[in-house]
């Protein structure tokens, strides 16, 4: 494990994502890199003067890591600056940097584009080489992460979650509420999902992590695992990002992409693939 990285453009959703970055920061036992991209001819300036931008991001970031000295050490804290195209940047310094994970605000400076999750967070969240953590501005961020939700579902992918859900939830000293989402009554997917679930109950047992079962038949996936989210008090949601190949494109699946443009709480998108060392 090395470092989590953040995306900073001193909105107030980014700044949001930097606070909960910090907590799992510390949980983690890792560093927080901030990481705020000078996009070339923009004209989504949060500085008044142009000519001596550079300087002043220099001064928000000194003005942040004195506000979070208290939070987590000094040199656990630090911050870049690269140019170019914010998704590509983001996702090409996690690479290089061999990032444990990305925290992102769903929300940037650039307002009306930011609304919809097909700008900077989807392309960040399906470019990434590593797991990505969307945020909204307005969540409040709590004191500790208390409850993790763990859908399982039918395919072999989804058993690729349990590895990080359990390695945050030991650190975080959080409870994992494993559910089955069943899609079909059909007894063939309803078996594979039970499978795949004694699994990883299996491996939170091995590590002592608290957890809890539950169980759902559902024919709308979005709307009836935000509502159980909210009826849990779910902190944190982790899912796979079923990452689709579009042309010469990538782009995220239908429900991937609903589960981060809509859920009020954090969620952490895993690639197939995704590793933490």
């Amino acid at each position: 494990m090395s470092e989590i990285l953040v995306g900073i453009d001193f909105s107030k959703g980014s700044l949001n994502a930097l606070n909960f970055a910090v907590k799992m920061a510390n949980d983690l036992d890792v560093s927080v890199m901030m990481l705020w991209i000078d996009k070339p001819h923009s004209s989504d300036n949060v500085f008044n003067d142009s000519s001596n931008y550079r300087e002043e991001v220099h001064n928000r970031f000194a003005e942040l890591i004195k506000e979070y000295s208290s939070r987590i050490p000094i040199e656990k804290l630090q911050y870049k600056i690269r140019s170019g195209k914010v998704y590509d940047e983001i996702a090409s310094f996690a690479k290089i940097n061999n990032s444990l994970c990305i925290v992102t605000g769903t929300h940037g400076i650039s307002g009306y584009e930011e609304l919809w999750i097909g700008s900077n967070a989807n392309r960040i969240v399906s470019m990434a080489p590593c797991p990505v953590i969307t945020i909204r501005q307005d969540y409040h961020v709590p004191e500790k992460i208390n409850n993790i939700v763990l859908p399982v579902d039918s395919t072999p992918e989804t058993l690729e979650k349990a590895e990080l859900a359990i390695k945050i939830a030991k650190a975080a000293k959080a409870k994992i509420i494993l559910l089955r989402l069943y899609t079909s009554n059909v007894s063939v997917f309803k078996r594979k999902v039970n499978q795949y679930s004694d699994i990883i109950v299996e491996d939170m047992e091995k590590a002592g992590v608290d957890y809890e079962l539950a169980e759902k038949l559902t024919t709308n996936l979005t709307a009836d695992l935000l509502g159980f989210n909210d009826k849990v008090g779910a902190d944190l949601l982790i899912i796979m990002t079923e990452q689709e190949s579009s042309m010469a494109s990538i782009m995220l699946g239908p429900y991937a992409q609903q589960m981060v443009n809509n859920s009020p709480i954090p969620v952490l998108s895993v690639h197939v693939g995704d590793k933490w060392e």
